[in-house]
């Protein structure tokens, strides 16, 4: 049986793998982008996108759906339900469930409960090492088989020199990227918040941007020697950008991304003591955010990603010290970028949409982010100049933990196609 054709009618279509940005038509088939531009064809369903963006479905390289484990905080169904209210059409989540994602088995489990929940693409990502432990190497080949598109043990940093560099070595035969959470656990000892004035001034042990630029910088002196992918998770300091820069001056192959809090927030908004502004990295200092900044602008940083991390209300209201890190996020990623990024003008349009499209889809080597005539009918809709609250009782997640509750925000994703079909339309999830 064939599927539904749709043609999204007038809508600003932004590809900038294509280098496309004008006002026309995109007619999709069976599944697949089957013609952009002027269209004179009939179809099933016809969406009038006049005053739209319209542009490859968005991706989120970095999120965390807590299942299996975890399933009251959030699961691979309730995330593919936020992925797709944010505008999201493929997700790729990190291995820290309970038990960890480290062998074919449960990355076999993640593809069946996505394919179950029916809404967004959903990618899982392996451990670089069994049980996360840092030691010993899981069985990535048997991963790349059942599904994984990149490895990474995040929540940890691999500490020990010797395991990442066999991990670098290994990861080179299947020519997947490794994410690291570069943290050096040592340094960071009990730290609950960035190391420096506002820590000191709140009584609470601070967390030095050296532990972020130390495990970073040995890093990328061992794939200078291995020439493998390394892509750096949430970059949050000053250092940490200046050392990817010099990096990709010198070829070396390292990718690299940042989230929205860390391009909006300080660590003087700690001082009210919230833990919902708790979160590893931490919120850093003006000085940080300004380079990261700097580091989206010119390309230093290619991908921009949520850090979705679900937590409990019950956890979260814990004293601070005591509170896990963490925030949820891809239900505001796309308004909160637009506000670090589009409305002050250090990025236009198709510059961001390339950071949370093309840049991601490269990154972890997926057939998406374009609307090329034969890709994926991936599509998201983006209406540019609405202005709205968020509103933490209506996130689609399990979870609510965020500090962004009640900021006025301008646009938003207001459908989101994955292949073919609509799953997200005027507020509604539709399975």
């Amino acid at each position: 049986m064939s599927m539904p054709t749709t043609l999204i009618r007038n809508g600003r279509v932004i590809d900038p793998g294509q280098d496309l940005d004008r006002v026309c038509d995109v007619l999709l088939a069976e599944g697949k982008v089957a013609g952009v531009g002027k269209i004179d064809a009939t179809a099933d369903e016809v969406i009038d996108a006049t005053g739209l963006i319209v542009c490859p479905g968005l991706i989120d390289m970095h999120v965390h759906l807590r299942e299996p484990g975890d399933e009251e905080e959030e699961t691979i169904a309730s995330g593919s339900a936020a992925a797709v209210a944010g505008g999201f059409t493929s997700i790729a989540c990190m291995p820290n469930t309970d038990p960890p994602l480290d062998k074919a088995t449960a990355i076999e489990f993640v593809c069946r409960q996505a394919a179950r929940a029916g809404l967004c693409n959903v990618f899982p990502i392996g451990a670089i090492t069994k049980g996360r432990e840092g030691s010993e190497l899981a069985e990535m080949g048997q991963m790349v088989r059942a599904g994984a598109v990149a490895f990474s043990d995040d929540g940890r940093g691999v500490a020990s020199a010797a395991t990442m560099l066999r991990a670098l070595q290994y990861i080179t035969m299947f020519n997947r990227p490794l994410i690291q959470h570069c943290e050096d656990a040592d340094l960071t000892g009990r730290g609950v918040m960035n190391n420096g004035a506002v820590s000191v001034r709140l009584g609470l042990p601070g967390m030095p941007a050296m532990a972020e630029e130390l495990m970073l910088q040995r890093d990328i002196r061992l794939v200078r020697e291995v020439g493998a992918r390394y892509h750096a998770a949430h970059l949050s300091t000053a250092g940490a950008v200046k050392l990817v820069r010099r990096a990709k001056h010198d070829g070396i192959p390292v990718t690299a991304e940042v989230c929205p809090h860390h391009l909006l927030l300080t660590d003087e908004a700690c001082a009210t003591y919230d833990s919902n502004y708790k979160m590893n990295p931490p919120l850093r200092s003006r000085d940080d955010v300004r380079a990261c900044l700097e580091g989206v602008v010119d390309g230093t940083i290619d991908c921009l990603v949520s850090d979705h991390a679900p937590h409990g209300i019950q956890e979260k209201e814990l004293v601070f010290a005591d509170a896990p890190f963490g925030i949820v996020g891809l239900e505001t990623a796309l308004p909160l970028f637009i506000k670090a990024l589009v409305t002050p003008g250090l990025l236009d349009w198709p510059q961001l949409i390339r950071r949370m499209t093309v840049n991601p889809a490269r990154v972890l080597g997926l057939p998406k982010g374009s609307l090329a005539v034969g890709a994926d009918a991936d599509v998201t809709l983006i209406d540019p100049d609405v202005v709205w609250t968020i509103d933490i009782a209506n996130f689609r997640s399990k979870s609510s933990n965020s500090p962004f509750g009640g900021w006025e925000v301008r646009g938003r994703a207001v459908a989101t196609i994955v292949g073919g079909q609509v799953k997200y339309r005027d507020g509604q999830v539709q399975c």
